[in-house]
Order: C-alpha cells, then sequence, then structure tokens
C-alpha cells in the first residue's frame, strides 16, 4: 500500500475542506489545517482518491487569492507518493509518474518531479526560472499553479512554537539544527515564532531530539505534529513525554489505518 500526503493551499475555508474529506469517505486517515500556514495536509491512501482530491481543489481554490507564510508553487503544491509495508519506492515512483502525466493531461496543471532526481527544496529554488516542469505545458495554470510530486520515504513534519522569542531568533536556530535530516523553517505566525521541520530521517532523528535541541536555545511554547508518524518513531521515545511531544497512538500511521480497515469491514 501507498500513502499520499498532499498539501493543499488552503488552510481557513475549513467548511470547504471538511466537505472534501466528507467526500473521500474513509481513504482519508488524517487532516491537519492551518490558518497562517494557510494548508491543509491530507493523508490519504488508495488508488484513485489523490486524483479526486486533486480534481476537487482545483475546482474549488484559486491560487491567486492565497497569502500565507508556507513555500508554495500551486493549489495542490505537494503530492508525495510514500511506500508503506510490502510496497517499495519503484512502486511509489510508478505512482508519482503516473499522477504527473494525469495532472498534465486531465486537469491541465504542470507537475515537477522529486526523489532519486532532486529533491523538494530544489524544485521551491528553480521551478520556473531554470528548470521546467517535467510533465505539462511550461507555464503554470492560471489558477492552480502547478505541482511538486514525489516519492520518497517516511518523514515526519513537525513544527515547535517559542516563547518570548523574536523572528531573528526563529530563524538563527532553524539555521543551527537544519542538516541533511532535518529541514527547518523560521516563521513568524501572527505573534508567535515558529520552527516549522521535516524530519526527513525520523528514526536516527526524531522529535524529541529535535524538541531538546530547540530546547536549549529558546524557551519552548508547544509542539506540533503535523499529520501521522510511524509507530516505531513512537516506541523510541519514553511515553511519559509523549503529550509534550504532541504524540499519541491515535496519531500514528497504523492506528489510522486499522481505523479504516475497521470502518469498511463494517460496511460489508
Amino acid at each position: 500500500m501507498l500513502e499520499c500526503v498532499i498539501n493543499i493551499s488552503e488552510g481557513r475555508r475549513l467548511d470547504v475542506i471538511n466537505e472534501i474529506r466528507s467526500t473521500l469517505g474513509h481513504d482519508v486517515l488524517d487532516v491537519h489545517s492551518d490558518y497562517h500556514h494557510h494548508r491543509s495536509v491530507f493523508t490519504i491512501v488508495g488508488a484513485n482518491t489523490p486524483h479526486k482530491l486533486a480534481e476537487l481543489s482545483a475546482r474549488a481554490f484559486d491560487l491567486n487569492k492565497h497569502i500565507g507564510v508556507h513555500p508554495r508553487i500551486g493549489i495542490i503544491d505537494v503530492v508525495p507518493f510514500v511506500p508503506l509495508e510490502d510496497s517499495t519506492i519503484e512502486q511509489a515512483i510508478t505512482a508519482r509518474n503516473e499522477f504527473a502525466q494525469y495532472a498534465a493531461t486531465t486537469l491541465n496543471i504542470p507537475s515537477f518531479v522529486y526523489g532519486p532526481e532532486r529533491d523538494l527544496p530544489e524544485i521551491r529554488k528553480r521551478a520556473f526560472i531554470d528548470l521546467q516542469p517535467d510533465f505539462g505545458s511550461m507555464k503554470a495554470h492560471p489558477t492552480a499553479g502547478a505541482i511538486c510530486v514525489g516519492a520518497r520515504q517516511i518523514l515526519v513534519a513537525y513544527n515547535v512554537w517559542l516563547k518570548n522569542s523574536t523572528i531573528e531568533d526563529g530563524r538563527r536556530i532553524a539555521r543551527e539544527l537544519r542538516s541533511r535530516e532535518v529541514r527547518t523553517l523560521g516563521l513568524k505566525l501572527g505573534d508567535e515564532i515558529q520552527i516549522s521541520m521535516n524530519l526527513i530521517a525520523p528514526d536516527a532523528v526524531g522529535p524529541a531530539f529535535v524538541f531538546d535541541e530547540i530546547a536549549k536555545r529558546a524557551d519552548i511554547d508547544r509542539a506540533e505534529l503535523v499529520g501521522l508518524a510511524p509507530a516505531r518513531v513512537l516506541t523510541q521515545i519514553a511515553k511519559s513525554r509523549w503529550d509534550e511531544l504532541d504524540l499519541s497512538k491515535e496519531k500514528t500511521i497504523e492506528w489510522c489505518l486499522a481505523a479504516r480497515n475497521r470502518a469498511l469491514q463494517n460496511l460489508d
């Protein structure tokens, strides 16, 4: 089975986000929306669900009306395919290319691909400057922009909110934590400062590690898991710290997949 973690550039019209979630049914494992990032992260499974989500989002939202702190190049901004148990990265690459071709031909939205060829930050820096789409038109869609379609292993998206800090503090801490295993941004969200992170190798560098490293540099207000984490990440952390780190078994991929399977069985 492949997981798909689609990032939609809309985090404020929650009525529409919830309507889309309802339309997709049990294939949605989790949705995380953020007002300041103006972004919703859908964690989904199912062969056709990414197509349905892309169609509904392209129809409902307009990139020209989007203002948010998170970098983006499109309404359906990031579409990574992630192999779970019994799946391979090669299958994820095949799904990635099929989705990118579908987006180009059916939705007329160009796609940049990432994975073995390049990483997502490279697309962010180079898209439509000296890097052209791998699928579709050489011009962005007038309302949907373009899509970054990827094949990658599991990562953990994680935010830590600071107390009594400035944006300069946030950017400095983000620079100090940034590595091959941790992608970071220091962001000002309203009156608060956030260190926004993708933990690329969460088995080696997980939520507890980055939380503690930030705590050495600033007072922490709270932590936030964005989307889901693999259960094995929790097993490496003392259960007494789960609340502090915004972790729980209910926020694991495995728990949500089991809940989905139970719901589908009840429909039979």
